[in-house]
């Protein structure tokens, strides 16, 4: 099956959609000139209304209210196209995540709410959410089949996050926030793609219970290890 978001993993040697997005969060970029926005705004416009696969690049000229000319002196093909409207969609995703969580007083309420904040952002986005109902198995294939750059890279970027915790002294420095962000990215990836039939990944407060109770605590430092509790010599029967 051909993925609906063809290049959201990128070249086996080159950054994935995500890492563009991420990078581009992080350095504050992705300043577009108007015409770039307007040609932007009208292929995330015709994707959403009719599809990925049913846009053509005349449909965009056409929204944006420029020639095909221009539209292809800004992206020489439709794919280099549909990266640059999903890259935007991610950036803009990244940048959402971050001011949910600034009004947090504690580390539990940011990863809550970031847990919940991420849910809504890519459910609810009229393009990602949308084709996520319409194609599932397509979007899976995007975020899965490129070796898993797509989840390593918003891995990275909420790793990222927990090492300004631990430099702050919210998050003990014994906690491995690589490990943690990995397994805090993988559960939110699962409930994405994965329909449940326990929880409603819609009911926010449900899902802010999810996070509270089994999210929050690993960022607890490890316990210390018990000692090992020798064998009990065995005593010879007596005869």
């Amino acid at each position: 099956m051909e993925p609906a978001l063809p290049a959201l993993g990128g070249a086996s040697d080159a950054p994935s959609l995500l890492e563009l997005a991420f990078t581009e969060a992080a350095e504050g970029a992705g300043q577009d000139d108007e015409t770039t926005r307007r040609v932007l705004d009208a292929a995330y416009d015709s994707f959403q209304r009719i599809g990925i696969k049913r846009s053509t690049m005349a449909d965009v000229a056409r929204l944006a209210g420029v020639s095909r000319i221009t539209v292809y002196r800004r992206f020489a093909s439709k794919d280099v196209l549909v990266e640059h409207v999903v890259r935007r969609e991610f950036r803009r995703y990244f940048d959402r995540f971050i001011l949910d969580i600034q009004g947090a007083e504690t580390v539990a309420d940011r990863v809550v709410l970031g847990f919940v904040s991420s849910l809504r952002a890519i459910r609810h986005n009229p393009l990602i959410g949308g084709l996520m109902a319409v194609e599932p198995d397509a979007v899976v294939l995007s975020m899965t089949g490129d070796g898993g750059r797509t989840l390593a890279a918003v891995r990275q970027f909420l790793a990222g996050r927990l090492r300004r915790e631990q430099q702050a002294g919210t998050v003990s420095g014994d906690v491995d926030v690589e490990v943690v962000a990995e397994m805090m990215v993988r559960v939110s990836a699962s409930f994405l793609v994965v329909p449940s039939h326990v929880l409603d990944v819609d009911d926010e407060e449900q899902m802010r219970a999810v996070a509270r109770r089994f999210l929050v605590p690993m960022l607890e430092p490890p316990g210390p290890t018990l000692p090992t509790v020798p064998a009990v010599p065995t005593v010879p029967a007596q005869e």
